[in-house]
């Protein structure tokens, strides 16, 4: 799949040399585990097989652990211990093992990253992925996409600073990774954002086009001619997760509430606030992604 990251379009060619160096990097962008593709290959078809995503996840023990451990969480809400693959797709459907397996994927891939704290890194992460797949529900977008968006959307920031820890170690100085001017504070630095890096991510892990493009238009979902329904869903999660976690009271949250955005999809502040989890992620739905 070619990309064209849209949030570049504008800036100069050397600008966009500089994404496609980072993106280029071994070291700052994990390639996809040789299990994790084979199994979201069979995760893709129409019938996919249960046996052989069973066979495929024990062929890598340390995946097989951190996965069942995810399936066994808060996270999933499971009324009993799960203690296979196959038990697990039973109980959950095949939808929630995609989610599982690449979950467990990303921990594995992303096991210390200097300067980010990796609890905090997932916690916040989780917490995008709910909001977003309850808030795809009432606007009528795929919950999966949009949980799986949510997960994976702040992975370039991970890049960012395995790829180029001096530039990053700077701008962490003045404005914290989770701030919620963070990708304004990183295009004026660098020329694009955290997002354009995550779907470069995303593409290299032959992710779903609707999930890469909701990650290029994370930023501007509707600007110009664009309208991406599911980058405004995104948008608005990752608002509202950040907002929690630099802890804005009630005038700080209608202050920055991104009410531009929310015009276009017809959501007020009450009613996004109405799509908070019921519990903010914990730690024992962090067991995946950290050891």
């Amino acid at each position: 799949m070619t990309v064209c990251f849209a949030a570049n379009q504008n800036n100069q060619i050397s600008t966009s040399m500089e994404l496609e160096q980072l993106l280029a990097q071994p070291r700052a962008l994990p390639s996809i585990p040789e299990a994790v593709a084979h199994l979201m290959t069979e995760l893709d078809k129409d019938d996919p097989d249960i046996r052989r995503i069973g066979t495929l996840l024990a062929s890598d023990p340390a995946l097989t652990t951190r996965a069942l451990r995810l399936a066994n969480s808060s996270f999933f809400n499971l009324q009993r211990q799960v203690g296979s693959v196959q038990e697990a797709a039973s109980i959950m459907g095949l939808n929630h093992v995609r989610t599982m397996v690449m979950a467990a994927a990303l921990g594995g891939a992303f096991r210390k990253v200097e300067g980010v704290n990796l609890e905090q890194f997932w916690r916040y992460s989780l917490n995008v992925a709910k909001i977003a797949r309850s808030l795809a529900q009432t606007m009528k977008v795929d919950a999966g996409s949009a949980f799986t968006a949510g997960l994976v959307h702040a992975l370039g920031d991970l890049v960012m600073h395995m790829g180029m820890p001096d530039d990053i170690r700077r701008l962490d100085f003045s404005v914290p990774p989770l701030g919620l001017d963070r990708a304004q504070a990183e295009k004026a630095m660098f020329g694009y954002t955290y997002a354009d890096v995550s779907a470069g991510f995303a593409v290299k892990w032959n992710f779903p086009e609707s999930i890469v493009k909701a990650l290029q238009y994370l930023q501007a979902p509707f600007e110009g001619e664009t309208y991406e329904l599911l980058a405004g869903v995104l948008h608005m999660a990752v608002w509202r997760a950040r907002a929690q976690e630099v802890q804005l009271d009630a005038n700080g949250m209608a202050a920055t509430y991104p009410d531009m955005v929310a015009l276009v999809m017809g959501l007020d502040l009450d009613t996004l606030l109405e799509k908070d989890p019921e519990d903010w992620s914990s730690k024992g739905e962090l067991g995946a992604f950290i050891e």
